[in-house]
């Protein structure tokens, strides 16, 4: 159970399942019953190519790389990574066509903007321009990215018209949640954005604000779910998302946890598939057990 934990956490299947999770809980936050649609697949396959294009361009611009513990799955089964970065795009082209051309439309910025992030433009073997590298962007545009693609595709899905402010609110809950937990991947990678030269959050307010960040923006997703949910009177999910609140509170407070060796990839990403599964217990704990 633990090597398949490992190679989906490796593979960056764990993390597309985390997309699709979220998914589905938008779904049931907009009031709809959770379906299958293509979009979810297509939610699946293009968070796996994006999260393995940057381990793409490592193994064809830099291959010592592959001997750093970040990379050491891919060194060790290289011909496993390129089918599965074929089979990202392969499945991605796939479902393509069972979508609305509207999600293929709204998807089509989001692309662009997880290219730019990702890949490096080169001049020779120097890099020239990246997203990532711009001062304090990286994470603004990691948890921008995720909220709009797990949010407004299903609304476009549904060609159902709803409340802007119920939109907007989504919007900005799954942006603080985001948010909250991408900030220690930027204090993970303190040394390495300081030898870059970059500016984040960690390297200008330190470790400590940078975590007291964390919690307030965790904080206000808390409050905010509160009072939309209150507003709409589902409770259930008040309940779901306080739940997956309080856990990742404590993921981002403890010490010990912290330490884990799957800490980032495995615990941090997994909030999201948590929270997911936790908003789609409480929708059937509400319909079979009056939650």
């Amino acid at each position: 159970m633990l090597n398949l934990l490992k190679i989906l956490i490796h593979s960056n299947i764990f993390i597309s399942l985390a997309a699709v999770s979220l998914t589905i809980a938008t779904q049931i936050q907009l009031g709809m019953a959770p379906q299958w649609h293509p979009y979810l697949f297509i939610i699946f396959f293009a968070t796996l190519f994006e999260y393995n294009i940057h381990r793409l361009i490592t193994v064809i611009k830099n291959k010592d790389a592959l001997d750093t513990e970040k990379h050491g799955w891919v060194k060790n089964n290289l011909y496993k990574f390129y089918l599965l970065v074929f089979l990202s795009v392969a499945g991605f082209l796939s479902v393509a066509f069972l979508a609305k051309k509207e999600v293929l439309i709204a998807l089509a910025p989001i692309a662009v903007l997880t290219i730019l992030y990702s890949l490096p433009f080169f001049e020779g073997e120097k890099i020239i321009f990246r997203l990532r590298d711009i001062p304090f962007l990286k994470i603004f545009l990691i948890a921008f990215v995720w909220s709009v693609s797990t949010i407004l595709l299903p609304v476009i899905q549904s060609g159902i018209s709803f409340k802007k402010i119920d939109i907007v609110t989504m919007l900005l809950e799954r942006f603080l949640f985001i948010f909250a937990i991408t900030i220690p991947f930027d204090i993970r990678d303190m040394e390495d954005d300081r030898q870059a030269g970059l500016k984040t959050i960690p390297l200008v307010l330190g470790e400590k604000a940078a975590l007291i960040i964390a919690y307030i923006s965790l904080f206000f997703f808390m409050v905010i779910t509160f009072i939309h949910y209150n507003q709409l009177q589902s409770w259930f999910i008040v309940y779901a998302l306080s739940l997956s609140a309080i856990t990742t509170f404590y993921f981002l407070k403890s010490k010990k946890i912290r330490a884990l060796r799957f800490y980032h990839y495995g615990i941090l990403d997994g909030t999201m598939l948590l929270q997911g599964l936790l908003v789609l217990f409480f929708y059937y704990g509400k319909i079979y057990f009056n939650f």
